[in-house]
């Protein structure tokens, strides 16, 4: 359920903006995805886990506002964050 270094090290390099790019909208919005990806079995499995179920909807939330912030910001960027990690609905 959490990600394991190798993980995290390919998805900043893949969606980091410059070399030592660690925080940018796009390298968290990429994290927090892959997080709740991993989450999303084990509530499938585990219907009465509430308490990691909040923590699972504040991800969704921060997503949310960080997507929100990059489409203001950077609608071109946000679009392709969008195709990148296939958000799109």
């Amino acid at each position: 359920m959490i990600l394991n270094k190798e993980t995290k090290t390919q998805l900043i390099s893949k969606h980091r903006v410059h070399d030592r790019d660690t925080g940018s909208p796009e390298v968290q919005i990429a994290l927090l995805t892959e997080r709740i990806n991993l989450l999303t079995p084990h509530f499938k499995a585990h219907k009465q886990d509430h308490h990691s179920r909040r923590g699972l909807l504040k991800m969704v939330g921060r997503r949310r506002r960080l997507l929100d912030y990059l489409k203001g910001s950077r609608p071109d960027a946000y679009k392709e964050i969008l195709e990148q990690l296939n958000l799109r609905k």
